[in-house]
Order: structure tokens, then sequence, then C-alpha cells
């Protein structure tokens, strides 16, 4: 297929252009997607920062995302043009020790789109016919653009073992950290406290039904005696590390998930003396993504009051926005379809 597209260039710190390119072809067992809706994701305003080694300008970013195949390669099977699909960005090679162990996330050759390749930022995307999902019906487009942020909080909830009798502390209110009380909620937790400097987003924290704190007061007051039983940094600095290790009771589980700080000074004593369980949690696994899509069959992903939906024209001013203060939004999709 020739032909033009438009698509958000990110060209270097803060530049973020809207251009005209060839659209491109699809390789054998790949498929051509015309995207409809692409989701900003933190780890792009990071990339758009200049601060993530991954995305390298010129590129088009964006991973979050859902459309209407518009071409397959001469060896897919099972997809046709037309199909309504979303993907799993995170690409593996599949063949892998960690591959073949369900845990393909950890894949030494993993790459992701809208990083080491063009992602959804422009009009059309190439993805590798392995990694489309076919939608329901009843799944609208712009719903399932946010299975990717869901299947991250998915990934988070099961690595926290998540159980209804436990108390569960989240730090950050933004999109994961909300989408991680909405996992929750689903695993049957009923007391979660969330907290965060920003009090729109603590706003939207307690309509979910999460318990919204923004200061270290507000947390004593209602920690449990012998500290939460599952913690889940959704921030990754420094500070709100070492707090959830500090507020997990004996033998308690920290997941840590931010990426901010590459490295922090933990209270590792802590750590031994109460036998805390401690993990990291990188992404999804293809079991994660299909939970959430199914979650999002079910009974959506909980944040459509949240959702704001801007066309692609005005990309740099959504990064800008949700720079400089997203205010009561938990997540923008941009509208390309």
């Amino acid at each position: 297929m020739g032909g033009t597209m438009r698509a958000l260039v990110y060209e270097g710190p803060r530049q973020l252009e809207l251009r005209t390119m060839e659209i491109p072809r699809p390789g054998e067992q790949e498929v051509l997607v015309r995207v409809h809706w692409a989701g900003i994701c933190g780890s792009e305003l990071s990339g758009y920062l200049g601060h993530n080694s991954l995305r390298k300008p010129p590129l088009v970013m964006g991973h979050e995302f859902a459309g209407v195949i518009h071409q397959v390669g001469s060896r897919v099977e099972g997809l046709q043009s037309g199909d309504r699909v979303t993907a799993n960005p995170l690409i593996s090679c599949g063949s892998c020790m960690e591959c073949r162990s369900g845990r393909a996330n950890l894949c030494p050759q993993r790459s992701l789109v809208g990083a080491g390749r063009p992602g959804a930022f422009g009009e059309y995307a190439v993805v590798p016919a392995g990694n489309i999902h076919l939608l329901p019906e009843a799944v609208s487009l712009d719903a399932a653009a946010l299975a990717e942020p869901l299947a991250c909080a998915v990934r988070i909830a099961r690595l926290a073992a998540l159980e209804p009798s436990d108390s569960l502390f989240i730090a950050g209110a933004g999109p994961i950290g909300l989408l991680v009380l909405r996992a929750a909620q689903r695993y049957g937790v009923k007391h979660t406290v969330v907290m965060d400097v920003n009090a729109e987003r603590l706003g939207i924290v307690r309509a979910m039904g999460g318990l919204a704190v923004s200061c270290e007061e507000e947390l004593a007051r209602v920690t449990p005696a012998r500290g939460f039983d599952k913690c889940v940094d959704a921030v990754g600095i420094d500070a709100t590390r070492q707090q959830c290790m500090g507020i997990a009771r004996p033998g308690g589980r920290v997941v840590f998930s931010g990426l901010h700080a590459a490295d922090s000074a933990l209270p590792v004593n802590t750590a031994i003396r109460n036998e805390l369980t401690m993990l990291g949690s990188f992404g999804y696994n293809p079991i994660d993504f299909q939970i959430a899509l199914k979650w999002i069959e079910e009974s959506g992903t909980g944040l459509e009051t949240w959702t704001v939906h801007e066309p692609l024209e005005n990309g740099k001013a959504c990064f800008d926005k949700l720079l400089s203060g997203p205010g009561a939004v938990a997540k923008i999709l941009l509208e390309l379809g």
C-alpha cells in the first residue's frame, strides 16, 4: 500500500511535530492497523522531555492503541482487513526460556511498538500478527486503547497476590495507580489507600471508591496497626519506595512499578527484619493482557469519566498539559481515525 499519513513525530526534547510521512508496509507476518485511538503514557512524557533512553528522535511514539486492520501480510492467517483490534505492543522472540515460560516481558530480545520501532501516534502502525487481539463487538475502540495500561495494573495486582481480606496502599494516583485501584477492586479488596499530592487526582480516587490521602499525617491515621498487607509504588522515586517498605506489615509484600529513579537507597535492614517480599513489576505478560481485555468487556476500564479525547493535532498541547498539571484527567486519548 502506498500513500501518506499524518503522524506526531518526536524530534527532540519538548519537540513534537505533526508531519506527513509514508504509510508503512507490513511484512509477511505483520498487519497494518489503521489507528483510531492512541493513549499518552507516562513513559512517553519522559521521552518527550528527553529523559528516556529507549525513545530516540526522530520517532513516532505511541503504544496504547486500538483501530481497524487495513492490510495483512502474505503469511498472516486468522486476521483480515476490517477486523477491529488492539495490540500487545511488547514484541518478544517467542522462543527463549522467558517466552516459553510465559514471561515474555522479560525476553532479552524484546522491543516495544513506539520505542524501538514506529508506533501509534501515526494514522497507520505495523504490528506482528501474533500481537494482535480481536475485539468483541461490545468493546469500543477507545476503551480498547486502554487495554495496555490496564494490563500493567493486572500484572502488578497478580504479583502483589491480592486477596479480598488485604489492606492495600498505593503510592501515586497517576493512570497506573488508579488502574491498580481498579484491579484491586476486581480482586475483591475493600480497603485501599492511595496517596498523592494532586488534589484533583485524589478526587478521582474518592469517586472510584478508594481512600485518598495527601500527607503523612493523613496516612498515619488510616494505616493499620501492623501496617499494610500489600504496598504498591506507582511513582518510582526514593521517597515512595522507602515509604512503601516502611508501612508494609511484617511479612508483607511490596511491588515496585515506577521507573523514574534508576537507583534508590532502600532500608534493607527493614526488609530483613520484617521479612518483606519485594518484587519489581515490568510491563505485562500475554495472560495479563488477556485479563485486561476481559475486564474491559465485562465492566469497562473504570476511568471512562476521567478520560479525555483530543484530536491528533492537539498532541503537543496534550503532552504539555499532562506535564504542567493534568487536573481531573486520568488519561488522554488522541483521535486518529
